[in-house]
């Protein structure tokens, strides 16, 4: 083969390899519901709010399989996805889900709730996440816990955590080793993004939040946040010094 020929050659089959690559980026897509691959056991859910402050705003939640199992983080914002997404969890994935964890006690965390509770899927939260779900009016996570709560997904450990006050007085984290991945939810920002809602914030404490969880997990692979990208620990980084200006 004359080098013109293998060189174009080699560029045809660099970019068959790209295409197939970038379909595979989003696993499932439909005017509700997209779900993305973030790390080799774990998908990242994403629905949709409508909101007065910001408009159709995309809400990340997260799935992670391990042996057959799934826990789920933060339920998608309404019945309908969740509907959806469960649906593909069992005729895609042929997987059970365990667990659904949630965050805090906004919306965008457990609009979908009721959906899991119909189907008998056990929901975690902490105790102040459940105290202010019910004071709004909100579906209620069934079983609480104080400041941490460890749970099993086949043979995998979960860490839920209490680090401080930051997007809410309320929001946790869930550390899952296996995949050194966090699921931080809405305290912990894309990069470039701007602080999003405050309503419910505190500020003031919001780095210091962040600060506590970095030094928990030092080296993290895999940060999920609320909303928009994820990425790695610079996540971290990027919110402590987007809240240092307080």
């Amino acid at each position: 083969m004359k080098k013109n020929q293998l060189f174009i050659y080699i560029v045809f089959i660099l970019f068959q390899i790209q295409c197939k690559s970038t379909q595979k980026q989003i696993t499932y897509s439909s005017d509700t519901l997209q779900i993305l691959p973030a790390s080799p056991n774990s998908f990242i859910h994403i629905s949709y709010l409508n909101t007065d402050d910001f408009g159709r705003v995309a809400c990340n939640g997260l799935l992670f399989i391990n042996d057959g199992e799934v826990a789920i983080f933060d339920t998608p914002t309404n019945e309908t996805a969740t509907a959806e997404l469960l649906d593909w969890i069992q005729n895609d994935l042929k997987c059970t889900v365990s667990a659904v964890v949630i965050n805090h006690f906004h919306e965008d965390c457990l609009g979908g709730l009721n959906t899991f509770s119909k189907q008998g899927i056990p929901s975690f939260a902490s105790a102040k996440t459940i105290t202010l779900a019910k004071e709004q009016g909100w579906p209620i996570p069934e079983i609480a816990f104080e400041n941490s709560m460890e749970i099993e997904i086949g043979s995998s450990k979960i860490m839920n955590k209490f680090f401080g006050e930051a997007h809410t007085k309320d929001n946790i984290v869930s550390y899952i080793p296996d995949e050194n991945l966090l699921f931080a939810g809405c305290m912990v920002k894309s990069i470039g993004a701007t602080k999003g809602y405050l309503g419910d914030a505190n500020t003031h404490t919001w780095s210091k939040t962040i600060s506590k969880v970095k030094e928990a997990y030092p080296d993290l692979k895999f940060v999920i946040p609320g909303h928009e990208k994820h990425g790695g620990s610079e996540l971290l980084d990027y919110t402590i010094d987007l809240f240092k200006k307080q």
